[in-house]
């Protein structure tokens, strides 16, 4: 049993190694601190979407910005768009489940906003039909994905593809490229 354990921190301790050698990716990295720094030195917001741990990976990054990771500072404009379960299971309900965050974009997007976008497939419906709401707004999009990048390629201005297609690898480093641009961001702004 020890050795399973072991194998599954080895394969966590690959994917982190593999996107610590992808100059590509960190750059993109890079991008996206970049782009926060702007939007919120412009008096724009940063939002999340996803489904399952993704949800709560959105909910987690955004509470980072608009709570504190760090440093005692301001609270910076951040929202996971899932957090208001009566306005998601009304629109779920009348509309359809691929319209929550689209809609929510519509009410909330504004030009210079930057979304983000976490799928593990990258393709996920509500999530790509939320990006091209954004980008139809003149949002900046952010992809959080698996190794392809899936349908969201093609729809974010900047795509954070993990270099893996196992889901909880993906997750992993998802939250942990968060984390550093949260940190990033904060010691831009404080």
């Amino acid at each position: 049993m020890n050795q399973r354990i072991k194998d599954i921190i080895q394969n966590s301790i690959s994917v982190k190694e593999q996107l610590l050698a992808d100059t590509s990716l960190l750059d993109r990295i890079q991008r996206t601190v970049d782009l926060c720094i702007i939007a919120f030195k412009t008096d724009k917001k940063v939002l999340f979407c996803g489904n399952g741990g993704s949800a709560a990976d959105a909910q987690h990054l955004a509470a980072e910005f608009s709570g504190r990771f760090y440093k005692d500072r301001e609270p910076l404009f951040s929202e996971a768009l899932h957090v208001n379960t009566s306005y998601l299971t009304a629109v779920a309900n009348d509309y359809s489940y691929d319209d929550i965050y689209a809609r929510a974009i519509k009410a909330k997007g504004r030009k210079g906003d930057v979304l983000f976008g976490i799928s593990t497939s990258g393709n996920s419906g509500n999530i790509l039909k939320a990006m091209e709401e954004a980008k139809n707004r003149g949002m900046i999009t952010i992809g959080f994905t698996g190794e392809s990048g899936g349908k969201m390629r093609d729809l974010c201005d900047v795509l954070l593809n993990m270099p893996s297609s196992d889901t909880p690898r993906i997750q992993e480093s998802h939250i942990m490229v968060g984390h550093i641009i949260c940190e990033l961001v904060e010691e831009a702004l404080f």
